[in-house]
């Protein structure tokens, strides 16, 4: 499938991983969980960074996202940890998943197959397989989904989540036109600047995600940055006027309050320096249906930068050159 197509069946591939969660099988911890580690890389292992901010104030336990070779010294029997690699072949992944093994923790793996699948079977370790054939950051829906619902099994997390799934998917399918409608017109406004992405802290992996996918998608630079972080630093380099440069603010009705007003005051101070300031504002009641949507429409506008750009969001030469050139000296 082109790009286009995996972006435009977003919400079916939600509905898909809402079946493969449901018959997921999870066993039982057999020590209590006190702190929770997800490891994953790119498309893989946002979701992990998304979770963590979307049940910031649902969780009663840290959730810490890790996304290189080695784990953290706290890792023990009383730690879950979530393996999410898409293809199964992530070697900086499959890295942590042993490490993880010999501490005793407590493993759940999410894959489409691969050596991660094998080393699951071979040690008798969980996992819930997602359908592969796609690229990774295409299948987001489905590996962050799993993350929900490995929680839940686990006890970690109430079934609230199932109707907020349904609420994003429902909302959507209803405003699919008019969100694409508005990431073309951002797009326009986009083509040939570099990004400069701001939110609220607690949506830092949605702007993390969007970053990705100009990267990826349009083959572009770009930066992001939350708020209040950013103003005890990066508002003081707004110095110099740089036509190059357009600013866009991820935003929420319900972000905290203070946050707003330090948006408006960021707003009012980039405004004299970059081309063009932007804001996106979410739909949605909740934090998670606010993500999708966020996610969904940003999605939307890599794929037509780099349509405005004459490339084709779906390589990624580079990368492949990387691995195979990792691949000449195997981990």
């Amino acid at each position: 499938m082109k790009m286009d197509d995996l972006i435009q069946a977003f919400p079916d591939q939600l509905k898909r991983a809402i079946e493969i969660g449901e018959a997921a099988k999870i066993g039982k911890s057999k020590f209590p969980v006190r702190n929770i580690l997800i490891s994953g890389l790119g498309g893989s292992g946002i979701g992990g960074t998304i979770l963590a901010n979307v049940l910031r104030d649902d969780i009663a336990v840290p959730i810490i996202v890790s996304k290189e070779y080695q784990i953290p010294a706290f890792v023990n029997e009383n730690t879950l940890v979530i393996i999410s690699s898409y293809s199964g072949n992530t070697e900086e992944t499959l890295s942590a998943l042993m490490q993880a093994f010999k501490k005793e923790a407590q493993i759940v793996c999410i894959t489409s197959g691969g050596l991660i699948k094998e080393y699951a079977e071979t040690n008798d370790i969980d996992y819930v397989q997602i359908d592969g054939g796609a690229p990774p950051r295409s299948a987001f829906g489905q590996s962050f989904v799993q993350l929900l619902y490995i929680l839940h099994h686990l006890g970690l997390l109430e079934n609230g989540f199932k109707q907020y799934l349904q609420d994003a998917i429902a909302l959507l399918d209803s405003e699919e036109e008019a969100i694409k409608t508005q990431a073309k017109e951002i797009a326009e406004k986009l083509n040939g600047k570099i990004p400069v992405i701001y939110s609220d802290a607690k949506f830092e992996g949605v702007s993390i995600r969007f970053r990705q996918q100009i990267n990826e998608n349009s083959k572009m630079l770009c930066w992001h940055h939350v708020v209040p972080e950013m103003n005890h630093n990066e508002l003081v380099g707004w110095r110099e006027k740089n036509e190059k440069i357009a600013v866009v603010f991820l935003r929420n009705n319900k972000d905290f309050e203070r946050n707003q007003e330090r948006m408006e005051f960021t707003k009012e101070v980039v405004s004299q320096y970059a081309s063009d300031v932007i804001e996106i504002y979410s739909n949605g009641d909740s934090d998670l249906v606010r993500c999708m949507y966020l996610i969904h429409l940003t999605d939307w506008v890599s794929f037509y930068l780099a349509d405005l750009k004459g490339v084709d969001a779906s390589e990624i030469n580079v990368i492949n050159r990387l691995k195979s050139k990792l691949a000449e000296t195997p981990f």
